[in-house]
């Protein structure tokens, strides 16, 4: 793919998921812009196992960007990193297709793996600012992890992840009846809270003995 042709597309991606753009010309001044061309380059670098050359492209677009991508990633189309800074993709990472990162966010690790040890995020999924998603874990298509959270373990696909360590508090739209979830695309506020939904179904257990308590009582 050609210059143009990578400003056109980078233009289409981030028009669709940041107002703030205004003009063709501002993808120019984007972090992430730079940062995924260099990647593309140093992958194909990494890929014919000149690793130094491919290390070196990367390590310099990181010093440029903020944005550190390993060169060994592997990486779909309409990847939107917005901001950027401080967000690192460790090397056996797959990202899907149209995946949206925002600043602080870490694709990383958890120093005990071997081969695959980075995670798999499928597409259309939405990793919120200073989100943490480790070890070699699948992150299902269309789904979103919440500002801040820790993602341990696998998270199905359609889902709302948020906390320390991160909990599915949301699967295939499902909510409970208590909590009013305001629903937005890129939305990375209102999402649920994994302590409120406990506390919802507390609620409900504590409701339901209280009939079977009633019910006893009547038949006494």
């Amino acid at each position: 793919m050609g210059y143009f042709e990578e400003l056109n597309e980078m233009f289409e991606v981030i028009k669709e998921r940041d107002p703030a753009i205004k003009s063709k010309r501002e993808v120019l001044l984007y972090p992430c812009f730079r940062a995924i061309r260099k990647y593309r380059k140093a992958h194909e670098y990494y890929l014919k196992g000149d690793y130094y050359k491919a290390r070196k492209i990367s390590q310099k677009a990181a010093a440029k960007t903020g944005i550190e991508i390993h060169p060994g990633a592997t990486i779909g189309k309409g990847l939107f990193i917005d901001h950027g800074h401080g967000v690192v993709i460790g090397e056996t990472t797959i990202i899907g297709d149209n995946v949206t990162l925002y600043q602080g966010v870490t694709l990383g690790g958890t120093g005990k793996e071997q081969g695959k040890r980075h995670p798999t995020l499928e597409d259309n999924v939405m990793v919120s600012a200073g989100a943490k998603v480790l070890g070699s874990i699948t992150i299902g298509a269309n789904s979103k992890v919440g500002a801040g959270s820790v993602v341990l373990n696998d998270v199905p696909p359609n889902s709302t992840v948020v906390g320390v360590p991160g909990k599915v508090v949301k699967t295939n739209e499902e909510r409970l009846d208590c909590i009013k979830l305001q629903r937005s695309e890129m939305d990375q506020i209102h999402l649920p809270d994994p302590v409120e939904l406990e506390i919802c179904e507390l609620k409900k257990q504590v409701e339901d003995l209280k009939k079977v308590v009633e019910a006893l009582k009547e038949d006494k």
